[in-house]
């Protein structure tokens, strides 16, 4: 997977450098009206047409393959693997009622005495909303 998105991203990155050096090459509009008045535009490598309906038609491809390189780029950016459940669920940690303590038990500071049992309160069921949410006065 990473070999194909390594190769995806090298096909964007070339394509994107295509389309800009055709695109800088290309003539604008107000570059016809000279040839037009006869400024040697016949005499040119592709022809009496001029090189517009190639490099537009280069620069078209260069486009598209691009948006496509760019596409499944997002798409197998995004895919991640399926798991049982959502975040939230995979986070929530139960934490024991009560957590039993042992005279000697390792962790214990020495020469105190430890206490019957450490109580944790429980959570609880379902976060209060609405209206238990305001204090009262």
């Amino acid at each position: 997977m990473n070999v194909l998105l390594t190769l995806l991203l090298a096909v964007q990155m070339l394509s994107a450098l295509g389309m800009i050096g055709l695109i800088l090459i290309q003539h604008g509009k107000g570059a016809d009206m000279g040839a037009a008045f006869g400024s040697g535009g016949s005499g040119s490598l592709f022809g009496a047409s001029g090189s517009a309906n190639f490099l537009s038609h280069t620069t078209a491809a260069l486009a598209g393959l691009f948006f496509l390189s760019t596409l499944l780029l997002v798409y197998f950016g995004n895919v991640r693997p399926v798991s049982g459940g959502s975040v939230l669920e995979r986070a929530a940690v139960t934490a024991p009622a009560t957590v039993p303590v042992t005279p000697g038990a390792p962790g214990q500071i020495p020469g105190t005495t430890p206490a019957a049992a450490v109580v944790v309160p429980p959570a609880p069921a379902t976060p209060a909303s609405g209206a238990a949410q305001i204090p009262g006065k």
